[in-house]
């Protein structure tokens, strides 16, 4: 019965939580996703205040680290797995087991780093190799680490839990258009623990650089945001955004960890009626230069009393052959002589 209680009150968590941080409940049903460079914390309350601790082991693919964590006055306790621990973990699953020393007040099981094994400290024998050569593997050498505390001739007990790492991640949910003036929010889910910052920048796909005297014509908006909680193992985020100083443009969202170094994008289109509703400001401004028409009036001009009609366009003309000059002085000739005889 008394082992029984321990165990109850080993797996208690404080209500107390921790930013930025995934907490991890020994004892608890389901398992916690986290990221590379994600701290990790181990909380819960032991009863008897045993003086030698708790001891913890954590292990994984290629990875045990084993730890002692005393028991505070309140009977509480916290570990915590440091970022520099995390960022360099393998993507996979890791088990952590809490051991409780129970009535006798020390570890029946133990490990001998020397050898690599885990022994039965009552009789120092050998149970199974953990690390180097021939050692078992990660749900293996877990699963004989709870079957050797957990038999009926070792007085320890133990709780434990167990979460996956993968490297940073960050998704987006689907945005759709939208029209100027429309209020709606950009979400998602991260493997980021609860806490974790995340940079979001929206901006015009349009949107270049120009010089100070000229206007921008920029649009968008940015903020920072937290990771929440979330289910299914990952965890939420999202952002609000007002479109009432958005002009009908498509719209580039990038969202980055500021912890983490991790970012994600996607886009969306603000246009005139897109989603109801009008728009007055237009989608593109050209300028278009336009050549006037040119109107003929006619000019009339008098040559002896004949009215000529002519215009400011001007026929192209065939250029007549030149008269012979004999036939033109003869012409002359012929004309004074009947003028002097008439």
């Amino acid at each position: 019965m008394p082992r029984i209680i321990c165990l109850l009150l080993l797996v208690i968590v404080i209500s107390i939580p921790s930013a930025a941080a995934v907490n991890l409940i020994p004892g608890s049903s389901g398992s916690a996703s986290i990221s590379q460079g994600d701290p990790v914390y181990i909380r819960g309350i032991a009863t008897g205040h045993p003086q030698v601790g708790l001891q913890i082991w954590f292990i994984g693919h290629n990875f045990v680290k084993i730890s002692n964590v005393q028991v505070n006055d309140d009977n509480s306790y916290k570990y915590e797995l440091k970022k520099a621990d995390t960022a360099n973990l393998a993507s996979g699953q890791y088990f952590v087991l809490i051991q409780h020393p129970m009535m006798n007040g020390q570890f029946d099981v133990t490990y001998d780093a020397s050898s690599g094994t885990v022994n039965d400290a009552r009789t120092g024998k050998a149970l199974y190799k953990l690390t180097g050569s021939e050692s078992l593997q990660s749900t293996d050498a877990a699963t004989a680490l709870m079957q050797a505390i957990g038999s009926q001739n070792i007085d320890d007990t133990f709780a434990s839990v167990s979460f996956y790492v993968s490297p940073p991640t960050v998704a987006f949910n689907q945005i759709g258009d939208k029209s100027p003036g429309d209020k709606f929010t950009i979400n998602g889910t991260t493997n980021l623990a609860a806490g974790d910052d995340l940079m979001v920048e929206i901006y015009s796909s349009s949107f270049v650089p120009t010089s100070k005297t000229q206007s921008s014509g920029f649009s968008g908006v940015s903020g920072m945001v937290k990771v929440v909680s979330g289910s299914g193992g990952m965890n939420a985020w999202s952002f609000d955004v007002d479109t009432s100083t958005f002009a009908p443009d498509e719209y580039l969202v990038k969202v980055s960890g500021v912890q983490q170094d991790v970012t994600a994008s996607s886009r969306f289109n603000v246009l005139c009626g897109g989603s109801g509703g009008t728009c007055g400001v237009p989608l593109m401004t050209s300028t278009v230069t336009t050549v006037p028409t040119v109107t003929t009036t006619p000019v009339i001009t008098t040559l002896s009393d004949t009215p000529v009609m002519s215009s400011t366009t001007i026929p192209a003309t065939t250029q007549s052959a030149p008269v012979p000059v004999a036939i033109c002085l003869g012409s002359i000739t012929l004309v004074f002589l009947i003028r002097r005889y008439t």
